[in-house]
């Protein structure tokens, strides 16, 4: 038993001395422990080395399996450490990949938007308030210019007569809810943005919760009931709102920002007008290109507003005629008497230097 103890001893020594690791020198040891007992069981009774060694294998046996034990208990112990241990929270990616550098590269190149610019659209959460002919070409847009959360409420399914003008969408999605739609095609586009859909009809009662969540609100609707309240919750909410509407071969577009001393848009459309003047587009009808020309025109105020690019339409209503392929812009200013704002755009004007 000595002899073994001090080979035992010898090995882990020289091991020790000579840097081997410990898996290494438990190894040999191991070797050694099997050779003892193979001697006892091999070598008959009385032999000088059986004596030497304990005389009985059963005691070396007993030794090696309650090490085993033993072994066999502590990695056990460090699994459930390592399983019961929380994980460690991902640290956030302050630089862009190498694919999103490649992807984003032409934004990056513009002098205007960079890598600041880039950024600040990574960070953007924008809303956008209806996913048909306006909505889907600024969803498509906001998805490739790399805005990072994309939120889009819609109650609408998608029909058969929707895939003449609203390109995100094919025939495959009809009777999918539209939301859900565009969000499969949105994150197959650009798998680095979040994409949040919203399946229900934007009420007043929502709208202001929903739109705390965001930085900039897109509005695509084709009612005034609904752009009332989008405007109404974006004044109460300080949103900068970018809103289009369109008809036949003209359709209007404008950033309205009363931070920046802008109207709001009741401050331009006060009142309703008569049913009679207003036509659905399945009542009047909508030439196809329409729809995406001023939906990414819509995207492309988001864009500016939030890199901080350029001139946006704030104060501004484009009025666009693709039918006489002509366009003109009328000033607007914000209104004292509004009942929405209160012309709260004219003090923000007037402090602005």
């Amino acid at each position: 038993m000595i002899l073994v103890g001090v080979m035992i001893a010898t090995l882990w020594g020289i091991g020790a001395l000579t840097g081997a690791p410990r898996q290494a020198r438990l190894y040999m040891i191991g070797l050694l422990m099997t050779g003892v007992i193979a001697a006892h069981l091999l070598l008959p009774d009385g032999h000088p080395l059986r004596m030497a060694t304990g005389g009985e294998a059963a005691f070396w046996l007993l030794i090696l399996a309650g090490g085993a034990l033993v072994w066999g208990y502590g990695r056990g112990l460090r699994m459930l450490k390592a399983r019961a241990a929380p994980a460690e929270a991902p640290v956030p990616r302050k630089g862009f990949s190498e694919t999103e550098l490649t992807r984003y590269a032409r934004h990056i190149t513009l002098r205007e938007i960079g890598g600041p610019g880039q950024g600040a659209l990574r960070r953007a959460r924008v809303l956008v308030v209806g996913a048909g002919g306006l909505g889907c070409p600024a969803l498509t847009y906001l998805a490739a210019s790399g805005v990072g959360t994309i939120g889009v409420i819609d109650d609408d399914a998608v029909d058969l007569s929707n895939l003449g003008r609203q390109v995100l969408f094919d025939e495959a999605q009809i009777g999918r809810p539209k939301v859900h739609a565009a969000a499969e095609k949105l994150r197959a586009q650009n798998p680095h943005v979040e994409i949040r859909p919203y399946a229900r009809r934007l009420t007043s009662e929502i709208a202001q919760e929903l739109f705390s969540d965001y930085d900039l609100i897109l509005d695509g609707t084709d009612n005034f009931a609904t752009r009332e309240v989008v405007n109404a919750a974006a004044v109460a909410t300080g949103k900068p709102l970018v809103a289009a509407a369109l008809t036949q071969w003209e359709g209007q577009i404008s950033l309205y920002d009363l931070a920046r001393g802008t109207p709001c848009w009741a401050c331009v459309f006060p009142q309703r007008p008569d049913a009679s003047l207003i036509p659905s587009c399945a009542e009047a009808g909508v030439v196809s290109p329409l729809p995406g020309i001023i939906g990414a025109m819509m995207a492309a105020e988001a864009v500016k507003r939030i890199a901080g690019a350029g001139e946006t339409l704030a104060g501004r209503l484009m009025i666009f005629d693709v039918l006489y392929a002509d366009s003109r812009t009328i000033a607007v200013r914000p209104r004292a008497g509004c009942a929405v704002c209160g012309g709260r755009g004219l003090e923000a004007g007037a402090a602005r230097p």
